[in-house]
């Protein structure tokens, strides 16, 4: 398949590069909702990505009050495709979500047969031409800038207060690369985890690191890495792990901790964390379960390995 294909099979005329005003005339959206209760409290998050530099352009989540997961991912959908056409109303668009209902349905491959799921996905074909519109089903690992945000808006609408958005990112400057210098001895390398269920770990644990700014680095087999050259945290499994059991409580290693930033954000992704596996520790402390000058959540996943966040 090539470039132009991904992107706009339907208008092989078009031009790859940007238009005559400078908007690109390419653009991917990546799209996702949620429901907590399903249907429950529910919000979508969506975005616009240059395909060329993987930049996001614009971003956008929020809450919409009690629905399905259904119907919030739908949501995520007109809400991407709308920003996309404030960029460019003419640009081939390519909608990445981990939604196959909602690819599949949107492609005319299934039918759609909920009534508010029609009527949302009619406004999505009103939003742009949908020959300019093509649709890929990805893994919700790779989706997790819009898992971010859907996560994001159902956060801040149940507490009640507005989606606020990151700061803009911003280009990328070449700068000159730094000479090597020799690491000093004495810091950590790595940490490496062994986990009787890798699959649980990762959707736990994964999560999480990379919430605190761990990216997925490497994986294999049985294991998956995430951080950087200078310092990173491995999962693994395989043949050689004995026991089905961690216990935290034994001599070896109780927990690790982590700063986490303000304490609004270390409150924010413990709340989160409860969608992905974790559940607070001390609650009748929190957050001062390590004493009154040290503010932090504890978690534990369902596996037994615990989590501090600690707030600057």
């Amino acid at each position: 398949m090539t470039d132009q294909q991904l992107f706009d099979p339907h208008a092989s005329d078009r031009t790859a590069g940007p238009g005559a005003d400078g908007a690109p005339q390419r653009l991917i959206v990546e799209a996702d909702g949620g429901s907590r209760g399903n249907p429950g409290h529910a919000g979508y998050g969506a975005l616009v990505r240059d395909p060329d530099t993987g930049r996001i352009l614009v971003e956008k989540a929020a809450y919409i009050g009690k629905a399905s997961n259904n119907v919030a991912e739908y949501s995520g959908l007109v809400s991407g495709l709308e920003l996309a056409r404030e960029i460019n109303p003419e640009a081939s668009v390519h909608v990445k979500m981990d939604s196959k209902l909602v690819v599949e349905q949107m492609s005319g491959r299934w039918q759609i047969k909920h009534a508010d799921m029609r009527v949302l996905a009619g406004k999505a074909r009103t939003v742009m031409n949908p020959r300019q519109v093509t649709y890929e089903w990805i893994p919700r690992e790779r989706n997790k800038d819009a898992d971010r945000l859907s996560n994001e808006a159902m956060d801040a609408g149940m507490a009640g207060v507005p989606w606020k958005p990151r700061a803009a990112e911003k280009e990328a400057v070449p700068v000159a690369a730094p000479a090597e210098t020799p690491r000093p001895a004495g810091q950590l390398h790595h940490v490496e985890v062994w986990t009787a269920d890798l699959p649980s770990a990762v959707s736990s644990l994964g999560w999480l690191l990379e919430r605190l700014g761990f990216p997925r680095r490497e994986e294999w087999k049985h294991g998956v890495s995430y951080g950087s050259e200078t310092f990173y945290i491995v999962l693994e499994s395989g043949p050689d792990v004995t026991g089905s059991v961690h216990e935290r409580r034994r001599p070896g290693v109780n927990h690790l901790a982590f700063r986490a930033g303000s304490r609004a954000d270390v409150d924010l992704l413990a709340r989160r964390a409860v969608s992905h596996g974790w559940s607070l520790m001390f609650r009748d402390a929190h957050p001062y379960a390590g004493g009154p000058e040290h503010y932090a959540a504890y978690l534990e996943n369902a596996e037994g390995f615990e989590i501090e966040l600690v707030a600057s």
